[in-house]
């Protein structure tokens, strides 16, 4: 009983919260290395699913939030036309560049995606960063204002039902527990804010937490964990399209 409320003690207690510029920047050099990461896991499955139901091929491309380029090899196997990244942190833009040496990337401050220009993608993608940023509507109209009419965004992240119950993106550093700073969106406010920018819901994908992952919490010693958050979805994808009158 004793370790199931430490467990749980764990989960809820307060940190202190890092940017996520500088969180990303440490957490750069060993962010590719969580084989055993369930968040990483749903993620890939949720945006493979969504990414299936767009045309890659000869594409335009943008990923906000691209991080290590996480993504890029699915991409770039499907031969778009071009794929560009932004990032706010410059650590981890300098992991996608050894990965991908004739990447384009740019660091993004303000959620700008100043070197675009009106228009000028097909596909926005954008995976584990929308409820790092801290004005999504701001950020939703930037996006809508470099995508083409008939272009579709795609987005990923933990859902607000596990942020809002307490979820947070945690990983060690020098021994220590490092807390990246979130805002909870609800997904029908989302929606909504796409909407106001005549973006249309394709697709709303939720994964909750069952038994097929139990395994991964077996491996962490943390089933009390597992049985808290049984049930909870924990990760959600959104297609959202332009329609082709826009203008």
């Amino acid at each position: 009983m004793r370790k199931l409320y430490r467990l749980i003690t764990r989960i809820f207690k307060k940190e202190q919260f890092t940017a996520s510029a500088e969180a990303y920047d440490i957490w750069a050099r060993s962010y590719d290395s969580q084989p055993d990461n369930l968040m990483l896991v749903l993620d890939e499955q949720v945006f493979t699913e969504l990414l299936g139901m767009v045309k890659i091929t000869g594409s335009s491309i943008v990923d906000v939030g691209c991080g290590t380029g996480r993504h890029w090899k699915k991409i770039l196997d499907q031969a778009p036309q071009q794929l560009t990244g932004f990032d706010v942190s410059e650590n981890m833009l300098t992991i996608l560049q050894q990965k991908f040496p004739q990447a384009v990337t740019h660091v993004t401050h303000n959620d700008s995606l100043q070197p675009l220009a009106d228009n000028s993608c097909d596909l926005l993608i954008s995976t584990l960063t929308i409820a790092h940023i801290e004005n999504a509507a701001a950020a939703l109209k930037e996006w809508s204002r470099v995508l083409k009419p008939g272009g579709s965004v795609i987005i990923t992240d933990y859902h607000p039902t596990a942020l809002g119950k307490g979820a947070k993106r945690t990983f060690k550093h020098d021994d220590k527990l490092v807390a990246i700073k979130n805002y909870v969106y609800p997904i029908s406010n989302i929606i909504t804010m796409a909407k106001q920018l005549k973006l249309s819901s394709v697709r709303l994908i939720e994964k909750n937490i069952n038994n097929s992952m139990r395994p991964y919490y077996e491996k962490q010693d943390a089933i009390a964990v597992y049985e808290v958050w049984k049930g909870t979805p924990v990760i959600y994808g959104l297609l959202l399209t332009k329609p082709n009158d826009t203008v």
